[in-house]
């Protein structure tokens, strides 16, 4: 049986999609992090509370993306969003890390990549 991709001559590429996006898409779901990208995200949170950097956190589901906002302290502004964006996907990528400030620090397909920005020490500076 042969794949095909869609046009007479074969020649363009199939395009894999995902099936939580195309059920969550029918649905009307919101976009939620998986199991696997929320340990990646509170493996990196772990270790920044542990450091005495980060001591709160809030994950917000919404139609269009899903944030995880950490805080310093609970009624401050979050510090950094960890962004998860399925209609960016294919332009910017997937996922993106956010400053305070609202400057994309960091964007990929690729969540650890992303999150390697958190390797660096960044540390909030007071004006």
């Amino acid at each position: 049986m042969t794949e095909r991709s869609g046009t007479e001559d074969g020649d363009a590429s199939s395009i894999l999609v995902s099936l939580n996006e195309v059920r969550r898409e029918r649905l009307d779901l919101p976009v939620a992090f998986d199991r696997r990208e929320l340990d990646q995200i509170l493996r990196v949170y772990g270790r920044m509370v542990a450091a005495n950097e980060w001591r709160d956190y809030a994950i917000d589901h919404m139609s269009e993306r899903a944030v995880f906002s950490v805080y310093r302290r609970a009624r401050d502004m979050p510090l950094f969003q960890i962004r998860k964006e399925p209609r960016l996907a294919r332009k910017q990528g997937l996922f993106s890390v956010v400053g305070q400030s609202g400057a994309v620090l960091k964007r990929g397909q690729d969540l650890a990549r992303v999150l390697g920005v958190f390797d660096k020490h960044l540390k909030l500076v007071d004006a």
